[in-house]
């Protein structure tokens, strides 16, 4: 069954050096197995993701993909990421507040932020929900 297996998130990009410069010089992850320069694979904790030439790069207007990081390393992550230039999306969301690009719900005990790679890709880091 599909379900045994792991899934491996897939982001569309339209300039894989970009990309890359951005992956593993903005975000820090580690170059993993390329693809004849049509994508790269990143690894992250336990999962996986594929950044790789699309057309359609930058189209989703969901959340393409989230990192859960624990309570103890969410604002250092934060701060390292606006040191970098990452700017992060607030929105209007029921029970949603933001601060300073920083959402929280439930009295603060969920966190998270926003932010989109140079083709719109939307990523976000929260807390783990209560």
């Amino acid at each position: 069954m599909i379900s045994d297996h792991t899934p491996v998130t897939t982001l569309g990009v339209s300039d894989l050096q970009r990309a890359r410069d951005f992956y593993e010089g903005t975000l820090g992850f580690a170059p993993g197995t390329e693809m004849m320069d049509q994508g790269i694979t990143y690894r992250s904790g336990s999962g996986s993701f594929f950044v790789y030439l699309s057309e359609f790069a930058g189209s989703n207007k969901a959340t393409a993909m989230m990192f859960e990081l624990p309570d103890d390393a969410f604002d250092g992550t934060v701060d390292r990421l606006r040191s970098k230039g990452v700017t992060f999306t607030t929105f209007e969301a029921e029970g949603m507040e933001f601060t300073d690009g920083v959402a929280s719900m439930g009295d603060g005990a969920f966190r998270s932020v926003w932010f989109e790679d140079p083709d719109g890709n939307i990523l976000n880091l929260g807390t783990p929900m209560p």
